[in-house]
């Protein structure tokens, strides 16, 4: 099999049927039904349920699209990147960022990498954590800025900034509480500020908490060591949307402490939880396995030195 027939595939997947993929690739239908049994062949196995209005891919087929999508794209990544050399400009910077950081910290290191190397061109992937890390297998980035917990593995770590995990919501779940104040401490036009102390567990517990679901066995286990009931009234996939959702005055939510600037609203505030355990750092890592390009090692130099 070679790249034009995986993308005469891919396309037929995309469009639907043969006859819509065919008029997109500018030919005819004959030759493209060829390719396509040359494929079944030569990979031994059935790709397609032909039916009468569209096709439908069988366990094998999903399997060759995936990886057949993943390899054209790193074919057009490499174009990309040749093309730069011809031009004799300085590459492209793929790296891939986690949304409680993209809009926070990541922003000022990036300006500040910018600010030095503007030749630099960057393409930035957002996404979870878990995402990011298929992306770096796959090569399609060179680096990743996630959080912990993550699985090491394959992976080469470089700790970043270690952060005190927090509640934040609006200043009437806090009222009741020693230390808290009687309004909330932010001004308009800065993120919220903490108010005195710290929130146990036993507090959290009985409080309306909204949960990043990647940190749901971690906090649940710190909850079950003190034997408190672990019970989120809402989790989801992303910190924005509990940053989101806490700021709404939905519940509290909890958040790393680089995602409290994301809070907005005059009345939300929040506290550090009192658990020695429960922090999050955030690292760069990058596959042990591959090489990087002259502006990823860049990068990391920079984060390294300016940063860490």
């Amino acid at each position: 099999m070679d790249l034009k027939q995986l993308s005469y595939f891919v396309t037929v997947v995309d469009e639907g049927t043969i006859s819509a993929a065919a008029k997109k690739l500018h030919m005819t239908q004959p030759p493209l039904s060829t390719q396509l049994k040359l494929l079944e062949e030569e990979t031994g196995c059935l790709l397609f349920e032909r039916g009468p209005r569209a096709v439908r891919l069988t366990d094998a087929g999903k399997m060759v699209y995936e990886r057949a999508s993943t390899l054209l794209h790193m074919s057009s990544l490499l174009k990309e990147e040749l093309q730069e050399y011809r031009r004799g400009t300085h590459g492209i910077l793929r790296l891939g960022v986690v949304s409680s950081v993209s809009s926070t910290l990541f922003c000022q290191w990036f300006a500040g990498f910018h600010k030095r190397n503007p030749e630099l061109r960057f393409e930035l992937s957002e996404a979870d954590t878990y995402q990011l890390l298929e992306n770096l297998r796959g090569g399609l980035i060179e680096l990743a800025i996630v959080r912990t917990p993550f699985p090491a593995g394959d992976f080469q770590t470089f700790p970043l900034k270690k952060e005190r995990i927090t509640v934040a919501g609006h200043a009437r779940y806090f009222s009741d509480l020693p230390s808290s104040p009687a309004t909330s401490q932010k001004t308009p036009d800065t993120a919220p500020l903490p108010i005195p102390g710290t929130i146990s567990l036993k507090i959290l517990s009985r409080m309306p908490f909204i949960l990043y679901r990647r940190w749901e066995g971690v906090l649940s286990a710190a909850f079950h060591r003190e034997n408190l009931p672990f019970e989120p009234f809402c989790k989801n996939d992303d910190a924005k949307t509990t940053a989101f959702l806490a700021d709404a005055g939905a519940g509290v939510g909890i958040l790393p402490e680089s995602a409290i600037p994301l809070l907005k609203h005059r009345d939300t505030i929040w506290r550090p939880i009192e658990h020695d355990t429960l922090t999050s750092t955030i690292s760069m890592i990058q596959n042990k396995n591959a090489a990087l390009s002259a502006p990823a090692r860049m990068f990391t130099e920079f984060l390294l030195t300016e940063i860490s």
